[in-house]
């Protein structure tokens, strides 16, 4: 039976993690955080302090898998839950950096082709709907502000002790999504067939409705 593949792709902040989890829950598919499995592989650089003319050979020992635990995705490196700890600010910033060395990316690519062959899915990322899945039933390009994304994640991480400024947290997304939609890898941009929505002005339910609307339209 054929498999329905969902392709979200947008800048970093745009709330494409949240807001796929959501609709996967709804629809019933599978979500598929590819941003958290390249996290996953910045993590293990990042704490073996992995230099980068040392990475091609370093990825082929990294083991990254995506498990579902009472309906919730957990990222493991090798046996090792590391869901929280690919969360910070460092890790986001070195996961811009290595997410566009060819050979990270291709350690990862079977494993979410793999994920699409046999699952419904619904798969966010950078690159997800011009490389992973060209061929999706339904593409989607989400996107919003630089300083929305920056207020948002500041708020979401203003609880915790270490939480960096906005001004600071602002920095580094349109820092990321220069590093982004200029590497030579695979590059941050919409596909031909992709549909745009921004979120600046919506709440998170407005724009998973949004998405959950398209996706039943297109499917």
């Amino acid at each position: 039976m054929k498999t329905i593949n969902i392709a979200i792709d947008g800048p970093a902040g745009a709330g494409k993690s949240t807001i796929a989890k959501m609709v996967s829950a709804e629809l019933g598919y599978i979500y598929v955080d590819t941003g958290a499995m390249y996290r996953a592989v910045a993590l293990y650089l990042t704490e073996n302090n992995i230099p980068d003319e040392d990475i091609e050979k370093a990825v082929e020992k990294v083991e990254v898998s995506l498990k579902f635990v009472d309906g919730a995705q957990r990222v493991y490196l090798g046996d090792r839950d590391v869901s929280e700890l690919i969360r910070t600010p460092e890790i986001s910033m070195a996961a811009s950096r290595t997410s566009a060395v060819p050979a990270v990316r291709a350690r990862l690519f079977d494993l979410q082709q793999k994920l699409a062959r046999e699952n419904n899915i619904i798969m966010d990322g950078r690159d997800i709907g011009t490389v992973v899945l060209p061929n999706a039933d339904v593409k989607i390009f989400l996107t919003a502000s630089a300083e929305e994304r920056a207020n948002r994640r500041y708020k979401e991480l203003s609880e915790k002790p270490d939480c960096p400024s906005y001004d600071e947290i602002l920095k580094d997304i349109i820092q990321r999504d220069y590093n982004d939609m200029h590497r030579e890898t695979a590059p941050l941009k919409q596909a031909d067939d992709a549909v745009l929505v921004d979120t600046t002005e919506l709440t998170l339910e407005q724009s998973a409705a949004r998405i959950s609307e398209i996706i039943k339209e297109r499917v």
